[in-house]
């Protein structure tokens, strides 16, 4: 019988966030919640009360909260939280004043700052006053092309202080990238570094803002952030001022934080954008907190004493999950640069040095430290680790297996599942239960998710389906950005069934009341009428020692769909007959003849959006002739040409 890989000491359950919020909340409705299941039943089952809980527990601050929790809590899209309800985001996330450290900074090997809750509050205060003197007000855009630094915070919490909302993209995108989403917002301020630090070399940002800027006619001003140079030259930027220059002018003071809707808009974050142009998501500020808070505290267990990292940048919704960790009070650990460079030790090396307990990061590293045959639990001490989180793709079973037996066998290991859409999760961590291989937790507090067939009909434990939520939630998008009536926001999550929200994860219950995640619904493949989730063929496919990465499609062939697995191989290494049959074999033997590719195809490159993940349908577009809309949102955009007119495809 399968045992869980690990399971958290009596001590440590009592000690957890998830404990103490169970009580309380038992406590207040004169309950008592039996386990998580339990708990999590109230929570979808009586939504009103979990949410007001949640805002109790974690001690939101408010002018006003209101009576009422929601309005048309049947609605879905059209409930309504906290309607009454009168807040700032930024004035929860600087509620702490003092000399304890609230951001650490490391910019590859290059550059080492830090920043007290006390520093970030005057220079938070310094900039708001800086934005109410340019004419920023309320609902104005600010849009950052920015580097994952302390800087970048700064920005942001001054921009939600005063209730204008923010905007960013990474400094890795290209001019295009960045006007197709920043295009369609019209910003009135933009943000940008000098430059940055990836792989041992510095690049230059100066260059694409010259070129933004001229093309954003509702930019006013722009606030460079000098980075890779201590004097950046600004001459030929017009209305252009150094971050600090600008902030000089002012004294510190106390903030004066706008009072808002629940549902003011706080984020815009945007869709890959590989079928097309972005779909810019707007997100409200009281959502995007009650979320992140429940997630952070509850799910992760984040407390006043931790020292929080997630490997991101600007250009990810976990970015904007990052920063709400101040509202706990803990410190955040931020990386900028390549997690590889010099080497793999790198981000381990931070762990050790800065203490730090919660460490964030993607299934794809996970995969690559495998990869790479690193043991960070022999080169590295990781004693203050006690959680592992990943996001971003699927994390298979051998990734599991990775983390506990190279990296820690008395971890936490939390993988979670969401995204962009709801700059939160669906599926996610639980620190008080034991972890089992291949599987994500449980359901997240207050997210009621089925797994539906075709047909809408609820499929049990071990049936793979589609992931909806049936019961609504506080962060749910306020919308999408200029869509008249709604219209596209209602086509991406509700046409296909009425009510609930499609999230489009292919995904399966399992006996343990956890999940497995398959792929994205969109790129399941269909030989022979049957679904096949992509992640089951990467899965066994990437065990094969000579296979570094892998992409599958579904070609149109012959009337049907074939299975085409495309391979990126060690360096050096060639496919041949041989090399391919193995690959076959190895997921016949693991999978079934179904999931078995017609054809095995090499290429020197795998497409990947900014945040990592790769892109199956813009592949398939290729393969079958048909254009790529947006290739701005990739990476290395000029790897999808290594897919067109293969001849491997025309027999």
């Amino acid at each position: 019988m399968q045992q869980p890989l690990w399971t958290p000491s009596r001590e440590r359950i009592e000690q957890a966030n998830l404990t103490a919020f169970m009580r309380a909340a038992g406590e207040a409705g004169q309950r008592e919640f039996a386990d998580y299941d339990d708990l999590h039943q109230w929570s979808v089952d009586k939504p009103e009360e979990f949410w007001a809980s949640v805002w109790s527990f974690c001690d939101v601050i408010a002018s006003e909260r209101g009576e009422v929790v929601v309005e048309d809590i049947k609605k879905m899209p059209g409930a309504r939280w906290f309607p009454h309800a009168k807040l700032n985001f930024a004035e929860n996330l600087l509620r702490r004043r003092d000399d304890h450290e609230a951001i650490v900074f490391r910019g590859e090997n290059k550059v080492s700052t830090r920043m007290t809750y006390k520093e970030l509050y005057k220079q938070v205060s310094q900039l708001s006053q800086v934005l109410r003197a340019m004419g920023i007000k309320q609902d104005d855009r600010v849009a950052a092309f920015v580097p994952n630094m302390p800087q970048t915070m700064v920005c942001a919490l001054a921009t939600a202080s005063i209730g204008a909302v923010w905007s960013s993209c990474s400094p890795d995108f290209g001019v295009q990238g960045v006007l197709d989403r920043f295009g369609q917002i019209e910003p009135v301020l933009l943000i940008s570094a000098d430059g940055y630090f990836y792989n041992g070399k510095t690049h230059d940002s100066l260059g694409k803002v010259k070129e933004i800027s001229a093309a954003l006619p509702s930019v006013k001003n722009i606030l460079v952030i000098p980075y890779t140079h201590e004097s950046p030259a600004l001459s030929e930027l017009p209305n252009a001022k150094l971050l600090s220059e600008a902030m000089s002018a002012y004294s510190p003071r106390e903030i004066e934080f706008e009072q808002l809707s629940f549902d003011q808009p706080l984020y815009i974050l945007y869709s890959s954008g590989t079928t097309g142009v972005p779909k810019c998501i707007v997100h409200g500020a009281g959502g995007a907190l009650l979320q992140h808070l429940k997630e952070q505290r509850l799910h992760s267990n984040l407390k006043p004493e931790d020292r929080l990292f997630y490997f991101t940048t600007c250009g990810w919704m976990m970015w904007n999950w990052l920063i709400t960790g101040l509202a706990s009070e803990a410190t955040l650990l931020l990386y900028d640069g390549s997690p590889f460079y010099p080497d793999g030790n790198v981000l381990f090396d931070y762990v050790d040095a800065e203490s730090m307990t919660i460490f964030g990061t993607s299934a794809k590293y996970i995969d690559a430290l495998g990869k790479a045959g690193l043991k960070p639990m022999d080169t590295h001490k990781l004693d203050s680790l006690h959680t592992i989180l990943s996001t971003g793709s699927p994390l298979v079973p051998e990734g599991f297996d990775y983390v506990y037996q190279n990296i820690k066998n008395d971890i936490c290991l939390s993988s979670m599942s969401g995204g962009t859409d709801i700059c939160g999760c669906f599926i996610g961590g639980n620190p008080a239960a034991p972890v089992w291989r291949g599987e994500i937790q449980c359901a997240n507090l207050g997210m009621k998710i089925d797994v539906l067939d075709d047909d809408g009909s609820e499929l049990r434990a071990g049936e793979k389906g589609d992931l909806v939520c049936s019961v609504p939630f506080p962060s749910m998008p306020v919308g999408f950005w200029k869509d008249d009536n709604d219209k596209k926001f209602h086509a991406a999550y509700f046409e296909r069934f009425p009510n609930v929200w499609c999230h489009g994860d292919y995904i399966e219950r399992t006996e343990n009341n956890g999940f497995i995640i398959y792929g994205r619904s969109d790129a399941t493949l269909n030989p022979g009428g049957v679904r096949i989730g992509t992640a089951e063929i990467y899965r066994q496919a990437e065990k094969i020692d000579e296979v570094v990465e892998s992409l599958v499609i579904g070609q149109q062939w012959d009337g049907d769909t074939r299975v085409v697995l495309f391979v990126r191989l060690r360096d050096g290494l060639e496919l041949d007959e041989k090399l391919a049959g193995k690959i076959k074999q190895q997921i016949r033997n693991n999978t079934t003849p179904r999931h078995v590719p017609a054809k095995v195809v090499q290429v020197a490159d795998i497409p990947r959006t900014k945040s990592g993940k790769i892109v199956e349908l813009a592949v398939r577009n290729v393969v079958h002739g048909e254009p790529v809309k947006n290739k701005e949102a990739l990476a290395n955009p000029e790897a999808l040409d290594l897919f067109a007119n293969r001849a491997e495809l025309q027999v």
